[in-house]
C-alpha cells in the first residue's frame, strides 16, 4: 500500500511538473457574441457577431487570447494589429473583458492581428488573418436570377451548392422575410435585423446590407402585412429580393472579398458549428436555454483522438457522440479521421449538431439518424421513438451487458453515461432471474425524449422561464426547485413534483413505501453497501476485481451503473428500474427490513402482485406467523390451475415469489395462498 501510494505521489508531482515544463500554444479565437452576451459581458459595442473571421465592414469581431496547449490560466496578453487595409484607421479596442479585444473594420479588406501570451509554463505567439467585407446577398430567390457577385451568381450548375440551395430554398429561414410580409400580423421594420441579410443590429454600418440597399432603392416598409405585398415587392424591387432572407452570408459571413479576385485569393468560405451562429438571432430563448444544458459543455477526453481502426460509425466512436462534426458525419453515413485530434479541435454538440441550417425534408430540419443506428449494444432495434431517435442516437449504453461480462473491470468499466434509451425500453441489463418488467412509457409516448423534455413550460415567471423544458432538457430549476411536469400530466393527472410518483412496493426494503425517486435512490444505497467495499457507501472496482465474487460482482455493478446512469430516478422506467434492482439486491444476499429474521410477524397476509398489470413476470408476496406448509397456486379465469409457484414448509417471517407468465395469455388469473391455517385469493392481470 505504501509503494502503491508514493508511486501515484511521484506520478502525479511528475505529471505536473511535465505540465509546467511544456510551453503554452497560444489561439486566438474569434467569439461569437449574441445580444445576451452584450448584456451579459457589459459590452456597448451594439453588434452581435457570428464568431468568424470573416465579417461584416464597419461590424465587430472579437477576439480572445487561449493557451490550447495545457489548457492553464492566460496570465498576460498582448495582441498587435500588425496589418490593416491602406487607409484604414481601425484599432484593437479594450473591451473590460480580460483578454478579449475589438477590432471594428473601417474597410474593406485584411486584416491581421498577432497575440502573445504567457502562463505558468512560459511564453507563446499565434497571428490571425480576417476579412471584412460587404454584403453580396444570395440571388436565384423566388425567381428572381442572380447577378454577379451574388452567391448563386456562381455557385449555380455546382452539384454541391445546388444540392444545399434546393434545401435551403423551402427552410423558414429562406422564406421568413416573404412570409411576414403578407401573413405576420406583428411584422415592423425592428424585425428586419434577424429577417433579413445584413440589416444593422443596433449599430449603424454600410456595408450593402438589407437596409443599405433598401434605402439606396428607395423602399420603406408600409404595413400592415397582407396578402400579395411580398409580390408587390418583388416586382418593384428585384435587387432587393437576394438580401430578403436569411441566407449563405448570415452563416458564413459578409462575401464580397471571397469570389476570385487577387485581392480575395486568400479568403474562404467559413463555417461553424458553434452554437453562437444561431444566437445572433435565437439567444433570447433559444440560445439561452441551449446556455443551460449539458450539450453546450465541451466535454473532452484524449481518448477522443482514436487510431485509424476505430473510425466507424459503431458506439465504440467517441467521436460520434461527443463532438458536432463528428455526429454530422454520422448522420450522413460518413466517418471521422480523428487521428491526432486536439481539444483544441473539438466542438461541443451544438444547434448545427440536430439541425440542418441548410435543411432537409425532416420536421424542423432535425438531421437523419442512419440506417441500422436504431439498435442498442445488446442487439435489440427499437421501432419507436419519433422525434426522440435523434436523442436515441447517443443516449444509450455502448455495449452489451452479456458478452461485456467477460472484459476486465477498470475505472471506466461499465455500460458508459447516458443510458435513457436502454432504460426507456427496459432492455439491456443482465437478468438474474428472468426477463425484466416494463412500462408502457414507449408505446405511449410518440416522440419519446422530445415529449416530455421538450415540452414548454407553464410557468413563463422570470424565475423558470427558459430554465426548463424546450431546449434546455431540463425537467427541473436547480435555482428554484421547481419540476417541470408538463409532459407528465396529459397521462397521470395534475403532479407538482415527481415524489408525488408513489411506487407501488418497498423495493429498498427500509419498511416503508415512498416515492418511485425516493426507492430507486434507496435500492441504490444498498447495492454500493453490499458491493466491495462491503459496508461502505461506495464502489471499488479494484475491490470487485480482486473478489473471489467478481463475477457476480460485475454483474450486480453493470446493472448499478445502468439504473444510476439513467438519471431519472427510474423516472424514465420505474417497473424496468425496480425489477433490475430487486433482482440485483436479492442476488447479493440483500435482506430487507420485513425479512429480517429479528422481526416479529404476528399475522397471515397475502399482498398484491406487483407489478400488476404485468408482462410477463410478477411478484407475489405473503407473511406467515409460524412455520407451516405453504402452497402459491394460479388459476385462469376459468378456475383452471395452471401453475404452483411454492410448494413446501416455510418459516415464520415475510417471502416473496416470482411467477413468470410467458407461455400464458394475456387476461385475468387468480393466485391463491394456502397454509395449514390460513387460505387467501387475489385477482391479478396479465397484459402482453
Amino acid at each position: 500500500m505504501k509503494y502503491s501510494r508514493l508511486t501515484f505521489l511521484f506520478v502525479f508531482v511528475l505529471s505536473s511538473f511535465l505540465v509546467a515544463q511544456t510551453p503554452p500554444t497560444a489561439k486566438i479565437k474569434t467569439e461569437p457574441v449574441s445580444s445576451e452576451t452584450l448584456t451579459n459581458l457589459g459590452l456597448t459595442t451594439n453588434s452581435v457577431s457570428a464568431g468568424l473571421p470573416v465579417f461584416a465592414n464597419q461590424t465587430y469581431v472579437y477576439l480572445s487570447a487561449n493557451d490550447v496547449g495545457n489548457y492553464q490560466p492566460v496570465l498576460t496578453s498582448s495582441f498587435n494589429l500588425f496589418q490593416k487595409p491602406s487607409g484604414s484607421t481601425a484599432v484593437l479596442e479594450d473591451l473590460g473583458v480580460a483578454n478579449w479585444k475589438g477590432l471594428k473594420a473601417d474597410l474593406k479588406g485584411t486584416y491581421k492581428v498577432e497575440l502573445t501570451i504567457t502562463t505558468a509554463s512560459g511564453t507563446d505567439q499565434d497571428t490571425l488573418t480576417l476579412y471584412s467585407g460587404d454584403y453580396v446577398g444570395v440571388g436565384n430567390f423566388d425567381g428572381v436570377s442572380a447577378a454577379f457577385p451574388s452567391c448563386m451568381s456562381c455557385h449555380t450548375g455546382q452539384t454541391k451548392f445546388d444540392g444545399i440551395y434546393a434545401t435551403w430554398k423551402e427552410t423558414g429561414h429562406a422564406n421568413t422575410l416573404k412570409k411576414a410580409m403578407d401573413t405576420w400580423s406583428f411584422f415592423s421594420t425592428s424585425c428586419l435585423k434577424c429577417h433579413s441579410t445584413g440589416t444593422d443590429y443596433d449599430l449603424v454600418a454600410s456595408n450593402n446590407g438589407f437596409d443599405d440597399v433598401a434605402a439606396s432603392l428607395g423602399w420603406v416598409w408600409v404595413g400592415p402585412p397582407a396578402a400579395g405585398k411580398w409580390n408587390a415587392f418583388k416586382t418593384n424591387y428585384p435587387g432587393l429580393v437576394k438580401f430578403a432572407t436569411i441566407g449563405c452570408e448570415n452563416c458564413h459571413g459578409a462575401g464580397s472579398t471571397h469570389p476570385a479576385t487577387t485581392s480575395g485569393a486568400q479568403f474562404l468560405t467559413n463555417a461553424t458549428f458553434e452554437a453562437g451562429v444561431c444566437a445572433q438571432c435565437h439567444a433570447e430563448s433559444q440560445g439561452v436555454q441551449y446556455d443551460l444544458t449539458l450539450h453546450a459543455e465541451a466535454l473532452w477526453s484524449n481518448s477522443f483522438a482514436q487510431t485509424a481502426a476505430s473510425q466507424n460509425n459503431s458506439l465504440n466512436n467517441c467521436i460520434r457522440c461527443h463532438d458536432a462534426k463528428g455526429y454530422i458525419n454520422f448522420t450522413n453515413g460518413q466517418t471521422t479521421n480523428t487521428t491526432g485530434m486536439t481539444r483544441s479541435m473539438h466542438v461541443s454538440i451544438t444547434c448545427q449538431t440536430c439541425h440542418d441550417p441548410h435543411g432537409n425534408s425532416n420536421l424542423y430540419n432535425l438531421r437523419t439518424s442512419p440506417t441500422g443506428s436504431d439498435t442498442l449494444g445488446n442487439g435489440f432495434a427499437y421501432t419507436t421513438g419519433g422525434l426522440g431517435n435523434l436523442c436515441m442516437d447517443c443516449h444509450k449504453a455502448r455495449r452489451n451487458n452479456v458478452t461485456y461480462q467477460a472484459t476486465n473491470i477498470s475505472s471506466t468499466w461499465g455500460p458508459h453515461h447516458s443510458v435513457q434509451t436502454d432504460n426507456y425500453f427496459g432492455k439491456n441489463a443482465y437478468e438474474f432471474s428472468g426477463p425484466y418488467q416494463t412500462n408502457m412509457h414507449q408505446t405511449l409516448i410518440g416522440n419519446a425524449c422530445v415529449t416530455c423534455h421538450m415540452t414548454t413550460a407553464p410557468d413563463t415567471s422570470v424565475t423558470n422561464a427558459n430554465k426548463v423544458g424546450a431546449h434546455t432538457f431540463r425537467l427541473k430549476n436547480p435555482d428554484t426547485g421547481y419540476e417541470h411536469l408538463g409532459g407528465c400530466t396529459s397521462c397521470h393527472g395534475s403532479k407538482t413534483s415527481f415524489d408525488d410518483f408513489m411506487a407501488a412496493t418497498d423495493v429498498d426494503g427500509d419498511g416503508t413505501t415512498e416515492s418511485i425517486p425516493a426507492e430507486v435512490e434507496g435500492a441504490l444505497r444498498n447495492i454500493r453497501l453490499l458491493l466491495p467495499p462491503v459496508g461502505v457507501d461506495s464502489i471499488s472496482w479494484q475491490g470487485i476485481r480482486a473478489s473471489s465474487d467478481s463475477v457476480l460482482y460485475k454483474k450486480a455493478y453493470w446493472n448499478y451503473q445502468l439504473i444510476a446512469y439513467d438519471g431519472s430516478e427510474g423516472m424514465h422506467n420505474s417497473k424496468f428500474a425496480f425489477d433490475v434492482l430487486t433482482q440485483t439486491q436479492n442476488a447479493l444476499g440483500f435482506v430487507s427490513v420485513e425479512e429480517n429474521p429479528n422481526s416479529v410477524i404476528n399475522t397471515y397476509s397475502l399482498s398484491q402482485n406487483y407489478p400488476n398489470p404485468f408482462n410477463p413476470a410478477t411478484v407475489i408476496s405473503f407473511t406467515l406467523p409460524e412455520q407451516t406448509n405453504v402452497k402459491v397456486i394460479i388459476y385462469d379465469a376459468l378456475g383452471n390451475q395452471v401453475d404452483v409457484i411454492a410448494d413446501g414448509v416455510k418459516s415464520a417471517g415475510s417471502h416473496s415469489v416470482k411467477w413468470n407468465a410467458g407461455n400464458n395469455a394475456s387476461g385475468i388469473y387468480f393466485y391463491k395462498l394456502e397454509t395449514d391455517n390460513f387460505v387467501q385469493v387475489r385477482k391479478m392481470i396479465l397484459m402482453k
